[in-house]
């Protein structure tokens, strides 16, 4: 697995990031929101969807519709699976065929709760929250990939105001698109990227969604090969 860790990243930065994602991404794309209720998982969609040409406005959450529908550079699917009961429902839905439409990006907030429908190289986006030994307001964002082996490298995550600073980590099935995406982050936020040996992200074969992480912090972007 390649990753790399961005911290202290800002709204602005988060459009930075959406933009860098939307530039390396492969024509299709199944990427997964996790956080908690306020986490900023909808906040991230909005930045994606503007980096795709898509005004901010028209992604809002999708709790009750399950699915919004979005057009812009690339087809966007916003799937809000909090209220689904199962997998099966999901699937009844259509969702699978959602999972596989080609030339299409699908974002899902709360994807663990169809964990098992989720692709092999699915990336995960975390947001955290760090109550301590960092500065107030802070939060964590992380990415992470194949879910169906247990991989998704982030903690669990605390609520996330609207203004504070984040740290993202990058964690991606594909060397070189991890190393376009994070000479991408970097031109944009104008950090050089750093490898990172000691972080280290759990994988839990009983389908647990928790991982652990270590980082200094310098506020550079570092890599982390686990």
């Amino acid at each position: 697995m390649n990753g790399w860790l961005v911290r202290h990243v800002d709204l602005a930065d988060l459009q930075r990031i959406a933009e860098a994602l939307h530039a390396t991404l492969p024509e299709h794309a199944v990427i997964g929101l996790r956080g908690s209720l306020g986490a900023g998982k909808t906040r991230f969609a909005q930045c994606f969807a503007v980096a795709i040409g898509i005004d901010a406005t028209d992604v809002t959450s999708p709790t009750f519709g399950i699915v919004h529908h979005h057009h812009g550079a690339r087809r966007l699917h916003h799937i809000d699976a909090y209220r689904l009961a199962d997998e099966d429902e999901f699937i009844e839905l259509g969702g699978e065929e959602l999972l596989e439409e080609e030339s299409a990006v699908v974002l899902i907030e709360w994807p663990e709760r169809i964990v098992g429908c989720l692709p092999p190289g699915c990336w995960m986006i975390d947001l955290e929250i760090e109550s301590s030994g960092e500065a107030s307001g802070q939060a964590r964002m992380s990415v992470a990939a194949d879910p169906a082996e247990g991989d998704f490298g982030g903690l669990e995550l605390g609520s996330m105001p609207s203004g504070g600073t984040r740290q993202v980590r990058f964690s991606v099935p594909d060397a070189a698109m991890s190393q376009a995406l994070r000479e991408s982050v970097a031109r944009l936020l104008g950090r050089s990227p750093e490898n990172d040996r000691d972080g280290a992200v759990a994988e839990r074969a009983d389908g647990d969604l928790t991982g652990v992480e270590r980082a200094d912090g310098d506020g550079v972007v570092r890599e982390e090969n686990g």
